[in-house]
């Protein structure tokens, strides 16, 4: 896959891919309007849908509700460094979805092809062309 990436302005970039366009801002406090999610956090988005994605395939091909699933996702950062040193996927089943199943909800998010990429990390070069 390849990524166009045009730089909009103020601190608006976009990246362009199989005929989509993803628009990025930075929030007020960075020197942005605030009018699109960061890169970052469209980052941190990918690994919750991504979890949410599973689960919903999971419960799919199993033919089982998904109805009532919630997943929520929060970050613990670093005080000094401000990274983001732990993500925690929440997931909420209603009391109604088979206890069986459990585990294999879990299994599903741990499959997840972002997830992965954050346990084993591609490289990343830079090239610059004239």
């Amino acid at each position: 896959m390849e990524i166009r990436v045009a730089l909009r302005g103020q601190k608006k970039v976009s990246g362009h891919f199989d005929g989509f366009e993803v628009l990025t801002d930075q929030p007020f406090k960075s020197g942005g309007e605030g009018s699109a999610p960061s890169p970052f956090d469209l980052f941190l988005a990918s690994i919750a849908t991504c979890a949410g994605f599973f689960v919903q395939s999971y419960c799919q091909t199993r033919h089982l509700p998904s109805e009532g699933i919630e997943i929520v996702q929060t970050m613990v950062r670093d005080e000094q460094t401000r990274l983001v040193t732990q993500i925690l996927l929440h997931v909420t089943v209603p009391t109604s979805f088979p206890p069986e199943h459990h585990e294999g909800l879990v299994a599903a998010i741990n499959a997840c092809s972002v997830k992965k990429h954050l346990l084993h990390p591609p490289s990343i070069s830079v090239e610059l062309q004239f």
